[in-house]
């Protein structure tokens, strides 16, 4: 596998709108930018400094999977954007505030990405050539590492509990804030872990849209049909320390990532050595 940190390029002052700091304020736009650095072999021979312009088929998204054949996506980008995430596949990423305003993007992938491909047409977003580099983590039980994740913490609603005449059964709600620590403490187990210590915890909301870029004025367009694509994920950034207790599967967590969401920038859990 391969870590990629790309530092956005945010500007020097936080109140005047940029083209880095824009682009992080739709996950969505995000994920399609970093979907680049996976194109095809047939995308870089008929198009190597691309110049055309972006074709789904090109870098498929969820929505256009149905209508494969007539797009004709190539096997191996779908191998890399839409697939199970494991050590051969896929890609995981998360955006991290940094001091002053500025953010990094971690990126986990399969294979090594292209990021002078995905960004040529778009180097104004990023402050410094992105920095790329193997990636084969091994742990052993009893091991005590600091860890960070920002995670989607939510759970489907209950069937029996649901209003009368409502048919929202299933949908994904965030949970409570006095249970933040304890969704994480009570699936560590099953990834491999116990949680020592809660360093830091932040939550809040970060926003996806399809439809027209968001600005600093107003998240959205007024019109019906953007609201629909605009939607907003509960997040809970989770610093502190773990004890490793089943390594493989502590390693199997880390590859595949942790909670939903993971197209949008979460399950991404990073560790390392603690000082102790």
């Amino acid at each position: 596998m391969y870590l990629s940190c790309l530092l956005v390029n945010t500007g020097d002052n936080p109140d005047r709108p940029h083209p880095g700091r824009l682009w992080l304020r739709n996950v969505y736009r995000v994920h399609q930018r970093l979907c680049m650095g996976f194109p095809s072999a047939e995308s870089k021979e008929h198009d190597p400094l691309f110049l055309k312009p972006y074709k789904p088929g090109r870098f498929p998204e969820d929505r256009y999977l149905s209508d494969r054949k007539k797009l004709e996506v190539p096997d191996d980008v779908l191998r890399q954007i839409h697939s199970p995430r494991d050590n051969r596949s896929g890609f995981l990423f998360r955006i991290d505030p940094l001091p002053s305003g500025r953010a990094m993007i971690i990126v986990q992938s399969a294979v090594k990405p292209d990021w002078d491909y995905a960004f040529r047409n778009a180097m104004h977003l990023l402050a410094a050539t992105p920095a790329i580099k193997p990636y084969d983590p091994h742990f052993q039980n009893g091991q005590c590492l600091v860890f960070r994740l920002l995670a989607n913490p939510t759970r489907k609603r209950d069937r029996e509990n649901r209003p009368a005449g409502r048919n929202n059964w299933g949908r994904r709600v965030p949970v409570p804030r006095n249970e933040i620590e304890a969704w994480l403490t009570s699936r560590a187990g099953r990834y491999g872990f116990s949680v020592e210590c809660f360093d830091n915890v932040q939550t809040g909301y970060v926003v996806a849209s399809k439809g027209k870029e968001i600005d600093g004025s107003s998240e959205i367009a007024d019109d019906e049909e953007a609201k629909g694509r605009l939607r907003h994920f509960f997040y809970a950034r989770y610093e502190g320390k773990l004890r490793v207790t089943a390594a493989d599967s502590l390693r199997s967590a880390i590859i595949q990532g942790i909670g939903p969401a993971k197209g949008f920038g979460f399950g991404l859990l990073s560790v390392a050595r603690s000082r102790e």
